[in-house]
């Protein structure tokens, strides 16, 4: 059955039909297992033209694959090669590649030649291409003796290097003696050719080893010419060189720059030809002289250059085309150009073509009786010839088969049969080389198989194509089909394509594609199938990133990168830097999602890349990093144009750091004047970069220029050459000229001397110039040397004077100065000013008037009048202080002023005085005024006493400035509520004698305001307020505080202090310290202030609060204790162990001795500890009154020395039967034990006798209750 082609890919039909590709013609792409019968196939071979080295073994390759395995033979030069007669000649076992070994013995000359290799079984044979063995040369110089070359400046050039002709041709390049490539530049460059072209020469040309070398790559080795002397001249050097030996006509004229046109070095003429086979690079070169050194242009005529393909090089004097194709074909023109001309040449290109395939013949697998074509179309310049070989022989000549016909570059097969098969070989070539193609014709009769792995686990990305494979084999080729799922149901849908090698391919795969998939393939001799299965994964994606980022040089940049995925995949992030990797640098840091470049410097500008990976796909995100810094500083400073006045300074600009220079500053240093001060010159925009700078005589000039841009200003470049100007007479004379006298009887004259700077030469000097101002004098002068005052004596006080200062130096008078008038020296004024009045506008302002003092009789500038006032002090206070005046001056000529601030009700005198430059003239007779009352200030002070329920005494100080006679005072008050709203406003008259008033029918428990003041008889003063209440529970706040533990094992003693109003009942809540459960509370029987918890658990922290029952409900802050460890379980019975009956026996012995003694002082009405303690503690209101000042006792209550005699409160006070109640106990229970020490009723009430530390006892020994027991004295004891 023949096989029908179809297209390379179908897409499925959402018809009935089941999904289905039916391949009717193999593709190249189709393999046949190396199980089956096929015939050979070569898959390796050396290339055609093969060059090798002759220092070592050639190998020839030759792999071939086949069923059964190919065997191999050789031809040389189209003659069979016998390996066998060879010694030096083996074959790999099973391979055709040969081993020529030519190290041991041997030339590799004697094996040049062509070699084709041959591959052949029971099916055919495959053949090779032609190889052609050649070796490399690298032949040496030919030895020539070299001139040396002597040319003058700006002459052109040619050093021709002409290397031997080698195998491969070698690479050229120029060197000197140490091995240092010679720089190149449109003025000088190598040609394509290897010469070494010089558009004009220069002095620094000069040297004597210019030499050419030629590296052959395929023998490592160089080889170089001899080195060749090149000397520049100038023409008077030159004229000297040819003096001797030419005549006066042939000397060279002066001008030894000659500027000239472009000429074509090469290419020769206006046209040439270029021929060049497709596919290579072309390359058109054109390399001019001239001066100055021209510049090369390309255009193609009637077309455009390609874009893509064209690139230059060698200064644009070589133009490349690669890649070339028969389009690039036509007329390519140079063009050298410069300020005196322009050239063109032009080149015409031929593109020709070696054979190239337009359809390669490829394998045919037929089964018995298909029909088949085996196609060779290739195309070429010219074009080539197409023949045929059947097994490496040529058709024409080959066993006959009658199922084959040959038509052309087609060969058709009909029914064929298994003895059809063989390989066939195509060959098509023209004079610029040739195509060898195999192909075979493999006859099978074989059911399909499927070449696929099964089970095989493809996983894809989400929206991304999903291809499914599916290789097959069959023969007849097979029909394929797929399914998906467990039930097989064909697949229907559009969204699938089927390829011809039996691809699934889902151009959008989604979420919903998952599952296993069935490739099936039929033929007429059976069936086969397979499962793959298809996993659809989230993409990955980065959702945070990196962002463009500007920083200076030193700082610190990062650049973030997050990554979402899939969470079956594992991404691998990694960072690039201008695509490739980044530096191995410390500074570089990355973290799990972030870059960290530290320390930024020029270099780390460029692009960043993050990188996701997985397994399935990768995401990248790039930012860019602008490196910016202040400018680096300009450069090569250069004065031209110099002139007197001017000169023009050029510079250089520096790297701007990726941040354009704004602007440059320039700066000028005076060496002779001020060395080492730099002054600002001007400032001039960040494109230009010449400056025309005026300048000033005699001034030794350098210059230095900063650049700024929006990050600072750079450091200043280095200064220029110093330029002297010459000397001139000043531009200017001095400024600021003044006549001041310091006497009365001169005229002092000062002026700003010029600097260094303005003096425009040397021997700086003033000429002073004066006369009187009225007067008809002439002007006298004075020369005076470079100082900044004159002073002029015997002058009248007073007088005006014109003045004059004018700058000289050794080169003549700077212009004549204006004239500036000053004044002669003055003196004190004569007169005081007349008729002086006082007009009182308020009890705090008076306004004065004066008759002005006549001008003469000031003697000086007038300054203005200064009054004089003060206020009458009373003979109390006469004695006792100073009395203080005041001033007050008013500017220039007024005749009248204010006088502000005065005390009302007050007297008061005053005198007014003139005032010029040097000082003040007599006083006018004293003045009197009186001001009139005013309102007084406010009181003093204001203070609430004995504030009762419904009364409170105000108490003041009356004001300390009463300005008049005080008539009364007012007092307003008004209550306040708790919301500080305030009530109906009260309002009271006290007679002015009173300093103390009592409120009386007040409300109870209320926030009053008050609001007081005085009057006199000019109105209300300025009230004082202040605030009071009639009880004082509004300060004090009921509590509980000190709250104390003393913890044993499992009960705990707690104590506390109370202040507040009585009849409280308290509770204690305790619980486990750091547990949420809820507080247990325990009720205090009475007011007591303690409490005995029982039951507790040992070794454990409790916390612990107290609070009081009813309204109040205030609680205490919280305390925590922790009771003490368990004892141990097992415990001796100490009570049977003799060394403690010993010791109790010992202490009983001891207490019986304590209580004897205790009997004797007691009898005697001694003192024992006890009763020390017991006085120390006697109540205050039995103690004896001091004779000698009627105070209490050295002794006093707590409550005296702690609370300055506060009233006891209720309760507190000792029976009159002088027992201690234990609830009225000044002592806490700290005071009377060790805490766990003391005992407890149930009710928490104390039953233990005190010890430890205090007792209270009666206070005398005849109302002594019972010695202490035995007990309590033991536990004194221990």
């Amino acid at each position: 059955m023949q096989l029908k082609i179809m297209p390379k890919k179908k897409r499925l039909s959402a018809g009935r039909a089941p999904l289905m590709l039916f391949l009717c013609q193999m593709i190249s792409a189709l393999e046949v297992p190396l199980d089956l019968v096929q015939p050979p196939t070569i898959t390796q071979q050396s290339p055609k033209d093969y060059i090798i080295d002759p220092r070592e073994n050639i190998v020839i390759q030759c792999e071939a694959k086949g069923k059964p395995s190919p065997s191999f033979s050789w031809t040389r030069n189209g003659t069979h090669f016998d390996i066998d007669k060879d010694p030096l000649v083996t074959m790999k076992p099973g391979s055709g590649t040969l081993t020529i070994n030519i190290m041991s013995e041997g030339k590799a000359e004697t094996y040049e030649g062509v070699y084709q290799c041959t591959a052949r079984n029971e099916r055919g044979a495959a053949i090779s291409n032609n190889i052609v063995i050649r070796p490399s040369r690298s032949p040496l110089w030919t030895k020539e003796k070299l001139e040396p070359i002597i040319l003058r400046n700006g002459q052109s050039l040619v050093l021709p290097c002409r290397p031997p002709i080698g195998l491969p041709p070698p690479i050229i390049f120029w060197m000197d003696n140490s091995f240092q490539r010679l720089p190149q530049s449109e003025r000088v460059s190598q040609g394509l050719n290897g010469d070494l072209y010089f558009s004009n020469v220069l002095p620094e040309d000069t040297r004597e080893d210019y030499i050419c070398y030629a590296r052959f790559n395929h023998t490592q080795t160089i080889q170089q010419k001899q080195p060749i002397s090149v000397k520049v001249i100038s023409v008077d050097e030159l004229n000297d060189t040819i003096a001797a030996n030419l005549s006066d006509t042939e000397f060279y004229g002066a001008k030894s720059h000659r500027q000239r046109p472009p000429t074509f070095l090469t290419p020769d003429g206006n046209t040439s030809r270029k021929e060049e086979l497709r596919g290579n690079v072309l390359s058109l070169e054109c390399i001019a002289e001239g001066l100055p050194t021209p510049i090369i242009y390309w255009i193609k005529e009637d077309g455009t250059l390609p874009i893509n393909r064209t690139f230059y090089r060698n200064f644009k004097k070589t133009l490349q085309i690669v890649q070339v194709t028969e389009a690039d074909s036509g007329n390519y023109q140079c063009i050298a150009k410069n300020a005196l001309g322009a050239i063109h040449h032009t080149i015409s290109v031929t593109v020709k073509a070696a054979p190239y395939w337009i359809i390669a013949p490829q394998n045919l697998v037929l089964s018995p009786e298909e029909d088949g074509t085996l196609i060779c179309r290739a195309n070429g310049n010219p074009k080539p010839r197409i023949s045929w070989l059947s097994n490496g022989v040529p058709i024409e000549i080959a066993p006959d088969d009658p199922s084959r016909k040959i038509d052309g570059d087609t060969i058709i097969f009909s029914k064929v049969q298994e003895r059809s098969s063989a390989v066939y070989q195509c060959n098509a070539s023209n004079e610029y080389g040739y195509l060898l193609a195999n192909a075979f014709v493999n006859v099978l009769a074989e059911p399909p198989r499927i070449l696929t792995s099964a089970n095989t686990l493809y996983q894809v990305i989400a929206n991304r194509p999903a291809l499914l494979d599916c290789a097959f084999f069959g023969s007849p080729l097979p029909t394929i089909e797929w399914f998906k799922g467990a039930k097989g149901s064909a697949l229907r849908e559009d969204i699938y394509v089927l390829h011809e090698n039996g691809t699934l391919e889902i151009p959008v795969a989604q979420k919903d594609s998952t599952g296993t998939y069935t490739c099936v393939a039929r033929n007429k001799l059976g069936m086969a199938n397979n499962d793959v299965h298809l996993e659809i994964k989230d993409p990955t994606r980065i959702i945070k990133q990196p962002e463009y980022a500007v920083v200076q040089r030193g700082s610190t940049v990062s650049f973030e990168c997050k990554v979402k995925h899939d969470h079956t995949l594992i991404p691998t992030v990694m960072w690039l830097k201008d695509h490739g990797e980044l530096p191995n640098d410390g500074r570089f840091t990355v973290d799990k999602d972030r870059l960290v470049v530290a320390d930024v410097n020029d270099d780390d500008g460029g692009t960043y890349t993050c990188v996701a990976n997985t397994t399935l796909d990768n995401v990248s995100a790039s930012a860019v990093l602008s490196v910016v810094d202040v400018p680096n500083p300009p450069f090569d400073l250069e004065l031209t144009d110099q002139l007197d006045r001017s000169v023009q300074l050029s510079w250089t600009p520096g790297d701007d750091n990726n941040s354009p220079i704004t602007k440059f500053i320039i700066e000028y240093e005076d060496a002779m004047h001020e060395p080492g001060l730099w002054h600002h010159q001007t400032e001039v925009p960040g494109t230009q970069t010449t400056a025309q700078l005026k300048l000033s005589p005699y001034v030794n000039y350098s210059f230095r220029v900063m650049a700024e841009n929006n990050l600072g200003r750079s450091l200043p470049s280095e200064a220029s050459e110093q330029y002297l100007t010459k000397a001139a007479e000043p531009d200017k004379n001095p400024t600021a000229v003044e006549g001041l006298g310091s006497e009365p009887d001169n005229l002092v004259i000062t002026w700003k001397p010029l600097n260094g700077f303005e003096s425009n030469g040397p021997g700086l000097q003033y000429k002073v110039s004066w006369r009187q101002k009225d007067g008809d004098d002439e002007w006298t002068s004075v020369v005076v040397a470079n100082v900044s005052k004159y002073i002029v004596s015997g002058t009248p006080t007073f007088v005006p004077y014109l003045i004059k200062v004018q700058a000289l130096n050794d080169a003549g008078f700077a212009p004549e100065p204006a004239a500036v008038m000053g004044h002669s020296g003055e003196d004190l004024p004569m007169v005081a000013p007349g008729n002086v009045r006082v007009n009182v506008v308020n009890s705090t302002l008076a306004e004065v008037h004066w008759d002005p003092v006549p001008l003469k009789s000031i003697r000086g500038h007038l300054q203005g009048y200064r009054i004089y006032y003060w206020k009458a002090q009373s003979s109390l206070t006469r004695n006792r202080r100073h009395i203080e005046k005041k001033i007050l001056t008013f500017q220039g000529s007024k005749t009248h002023g204010m006088l502000p601030g005065l005390e009302p009700f007050s007297h008061y005198t005053l005198n007014v005085r003139v005032v010029n430059g040097k000082g003040e003239g007599p006083a006018s007779p004293d003045k009197v005024f009186n001001t009139p009352e005013g309102v007084p200030s406010a009181p003093s002070s204001l203070k609430i006493v004995n504030p009762t329920l419904d009364s409170l005494t105000l108490e003041w100080e009356p004001p300390s400035h009463p300005n008049g006679i005080l008539t009364e005072y007012t007092l307003k008050y008004q209550p306040i509520n708790s919301t500080h709203e305030l009530g109906p406003l009260v309002d009271l008259k006290i007679p002015a004698n009173k300093t103390r008033w009592i409120l009386k029918n007040l409300n109870f428990s209320t926030r009053y305001k008050f609001y007081f003041y005085a009057q006199t008889a000019a109105g209300s003063g300025i009230q004082i307020t202040e605030e009071a209440i009639t009880t004082v529970d509004e300060a004090v706040y009921p509590g509980i505080s000190k709250l104390t533990t003393a913890a044993a094992e499992t009960s705990a003693n707690i104590s506390w202090e109370y202040e507040g109003p009585e009849l409280v009942n308290f509770y204690v809540e305790y619980g486990v310290a750091g547990s949420k459960e809820e507080w247990r509370r325990e009720i205090v029987n009475g007011s007591r202030s303690f409490f005995g918890l029982k039951g507790l658990m040992p070794g454990t922290a409790y916390k612990v609060r107290v609070g009081a029952e009813g309204d109040s409900g205030f609680v205490s802050s919280e305390d925590v204790f922790e009771t003490g460890p368990a004892m141990a379980s097992r415990q001796v019975d100490i009570a049977t162990q003799g060394w403690f009956i010993g010791l109790m026996c010992a202490v009983a012995l001891l207490i019986l001795i304590l209580l004897i003694v205790c009997f004797i002082r007691r009898n005697k009405g001694g003192k024992y500890p006890v009763k020390e303690k017991e006085d120390a503690h006697a109540d205050p209101e039995i103690q004896p009154m001091k004779e000698d000042d009627g105070t209490f006792g050295e002794y006093r209550s707590l409550e005296s020395d702690a609370e300055d005699h506060k009233p006891l409160k209720k309760g507190s006070r000792t029976p009159s039967d002088r027992t201690v109640k234990k609830e009225d106990s000044d002592d806490s229970l700290v005071d009377y034990g060790e805490g766990v020490n003391g005992q407890f009723n149930e009710d928490g009430s104390f039953i233990g006798q005190y010890s430890g530390k205090k007792e209270k006892e009666p206070a005398e020994g005849n109302e002594s209750s019972e010695a202490p027991s035995p007990v309590n004295a033991m536990n004194s004891f221990v």
